[in-house]
């Protein structure tokens, strides 16, 4: 690891050297309180580079009905927030027909610190948000494609930036619903001599509607923040505390729910699930012209799954543990300026992160009733990187602007395998990214961009340095620590300033190779490169002071390129069309309500496409009433009540007295069925 230090501390040397005397950017500080208030009627007109940019407001959050934390993803258009297992684990995401996992190619952060984890137990790029509360998240800043510089590893689909509050209103939210939904949340902030300080609390309980468990979900969530002006800049210290456990009902083989060997909402191991935690400190602090943080996180997970159940191991079943056990420290720093060169009007970004995870234990184990018996593998990792990246925007006239952005990344693992000490060893890679992009106003309403730009994300560091298969140790190939995207969009956007926000955007995305480290087998899986492209649309109408309409559609091709013997050439798992439509009322005083649709198209579930899942709509309708201090609020989630599914899989498993080989099937998770939930909160 010693070129990794090396290039760490070179990298930051450099960036420190940076002239701090330069013109500080007059509006870097005072756009994030704008866009707090107004998300999506936020002008982005002249200030976002590309149409598929967007910002979401904490007011929008708040008026939407969420079934679980994972779904404020969701706002993102064309992003669906799906679960094929227990409440607290990491959602599955799909976005530009991406299967994305739990986040593999979609970047995701809160306050500078990442979420996504390299190399974790369960898959590439994990994506927890559970230990996020929604009712504190001022603004998400999202992008969709790798066109800025500032996006890193696992953004080559896109990436989300969640900022949480500096202050908030001080009230005690009280929940309850349908299958033991319990919800206590409180939350408050206070002036504190030249500082505030921001207290946040929840607790959770759950134990949904499957017919042979109970979730019996016990969910802990705090946040602590104190914030100041020091010298020409605002400084904040945030610590975050998450603790979770749940019994999973995981996806399930149609033709057990067909012989009615089990009910729709039924489950054929019952001691799956899981227990996670997550703990952060973090400091931040920005001006005008820098901004910079650091962070530590600690970070545990066991999860039990089943998806198989008989078909490796006839006697004991297939169950499994997987951990993942570290400690991630990092940061991050940059500096923002303006100046001219001729005619030329220039805005420039530099910066550089660092970060570093020291996973003392990622495991998979075999297992019966969470009882270990037998390591399939253990390993200890050591992976860190550093990024440095450049943006600069050039206004050429008045009307076009000029997008060019340098990313450099390199990245160092060091792997320690307990069983199969063939498979430790080192890796290392580095890339380079190129961004740019151009963007012409011609006229008030209207802005057309051209982007192009290359992105990438890391494998898991086991899965360079393996040469022999853990369960059968023949030789394999390990593969690329980094895998490089190349991307494009044509977009469209309109915004009128009264009552009208539309965009368009016709993209292209292609992957050098979709390999990724296996969590649920422990091997490697050789998928190929692939192309997609699609078009987007999302369109946002305010009727005057008190209606709103949304409405967003998202269209994709996917294919794998080369040709394989026995494969063909259809992405598994990815969506061809998603849509969502929306419509709030607000009246001035004293309520609201709203009703938000749902809809994502047949999947393809085998690279063949001979094996399609159904459509999955969902309808979703919430109502608020206030009075003096308190309001009440009533949440009916799948209000159809919709037998749909939330996520299908192909592939073979076996059951108690079926051949030896297993049966390939139809493996699904349902949606929840219709939910009552409702919510009274008091203001103080």
């Amino acid at each position: 690891m010693n070129n990794y230090r090396y290039r760490l501390l070179a990298s930051a040397f450099v960036l420190g050297c940076l002239p701090v005397g330069l013109a500080a950017d007059p509006l870097s500080a005072h756009m994030m309180e704008q866009i707090t208030i107004k998300g999506r009627q936020t002008d982005l007109l002249g200030q976002a580079s590309s149409a598929s940019e967007g910002v979401i407001g904490d007011a929008e959050i708040s008026d939407r009905p969420l079934l679980r934390t994972g779904e404020v993803l969701e706002f993102i258009p064309g992003m669906v927030v799906t679960q094929h297992s227990g409440s607290g684990k990491a959602n599955q995401y799909f976005l530009r027909g991406f299967n994305l996992d739990h986040g593999t190619d979609f970047s995701t952060s809160i306050d500078g610190m990442p979420i996504n984890m390299r190399s974790h137990g369960h898959g590439q790029g994990y994506t927890d948000l559970s230990f996020i509360m929604p009712e504190l998240i001022s603004q998400i800043a999202y992008q969709k494609g790798a066109y800025q510089a500032y996006d890193g590893d696992f953004s080559a689909a896109g990436s989300a930036r969640f900022s949480i509050q500096n202050r908030t209103p001080t009230d005690i939210m009280l929940s309850v619903g349908q299958d033991n939904f319990r919800r206590l949340m409180a939350k408050g902030s206070s002036k504190q001599g030249n500082g505030n300080v921001l207290l946040a609390g929840e607790l959770q309980e759950y134990d949904g509607p499957w017919t042979d468990i109970k979730e019996d979900v016990q969910k802990v969530n705090a946040l602590a923040r104190y914030s100041q002006p020091l010298g020409i800049g605002q400084l904040s210290v945030t610590a975050m505390a998450y603790d979770n456990s749940w019994n999973a009902a995981d996806q399930i083989p149609g033709r057990a729910v067909a012989s009615g060997q089990i009910a729709r909402l039924g489950s054929l191991d019952t001691t799956v699930g899981g227990q996670s935690s997550r703990y952060s400190l973090s400091t931040s602090w920005y001006s005008d012209a820098w901004q910079a943080n650091a962070y530590l996180i600690d970070s545990e997970m066991d999860l039990w799954s089943n998806f198989t159940y008989f078909l490796t191991d006839p006697v004991n079943g297939d169950q499994f543990q997987q951990v993942d056990k570290r400690q991630i420290f990092g940061g991050q720093l940059s500096h923002h300026w303006h100046h001219r060169v001729g005619q030329f009007a220039i805005e420039h970004v530099v910066g550089v992160q660092l970060r570093y995870d020291d996973i003392g234990e990622v495991g998979l184990y075999n297992t019966r009733a969470r009882q270990r018996l037998n390591t399939v593998r253990s390993d200890m990792v050591e992976q860190g990187s550093v990024g440095v990246f450049s943006q600069s925007d050039i206004q050429l006239n008045a009307d076009w602007t000029a997008h060019l952005g340098l990313r450099y990344d390199y990245m160092d693992a060091s792997v320690d395998s307990a069983l199969t000490t063939a498979n430790s060893g080192n890796a290392s890679d580095d890339i380079l990214s190129l961004k740019a992009g151009i963007s012409y106003q011609f006229s008030p309403n209207w802005q057309a961009y051209l982007n192009t730009g290359q992105g990438f994300h890391s494998n898991d560091a086991r899965g360079a340095t393996t040469v022999a298969d853990p369960l059968t140790l023949e030789a394999v190939e390990p593969v690329d620590l980094l895998v490089k995207s190349d991307g494009a969009e044509l977009g469209l956007r309109f915004f009128d300033y009264t009552a009208f926000n539309a965009s368009l955007a016709i993209w292209y995305l292609e992957l050098d190779s979709e390999l990724l480290y296996v969590g649920d087998a422990g091997t490697n899986e050789p998928n190929r490169g692939s192309k997609r492209f699609g078009v987007e649309l999302a369109a946002y109408y305010w009727l005057g002071s008190n209606w709103s309409l949304d409405a967003e559609l998202a269209l994709t091709r996917s294919r794998f390129t080369g040709n394989v013997e026995g494969e063909g050439n259809y992405v598994d798992g990815s969506l061809p069309l998603v849509a969502s439509m929306g419509l709030i009322y607000k009246a001035n005083r004293p309520w609201q309500a709203s009703l938000r649709l749902r809809h994502f198209g047949k999947r393809t579930l085998d690279s063949f496409n001979e094996q399609r899942s159904a459509a999955t709509t969902v309808l979703n309708a919430g109502y608020q009433y206030a009075w003096r201090q308190w309001q009440f609020g009533v949440d009916l989630l799948n209000l159809l009540d919709s037998n749909d599914n939330d996520i299908d899989y192909f592939y073979a498993s076996r059951l108690p007295g079926e051949p030896a080989e297993g049966i390939e099937d139809r493996h699904s998770h349902p949606l929840e069925p219709r939910t009552l939930r409702l919510k009274l909160t008091y203001r103080f």
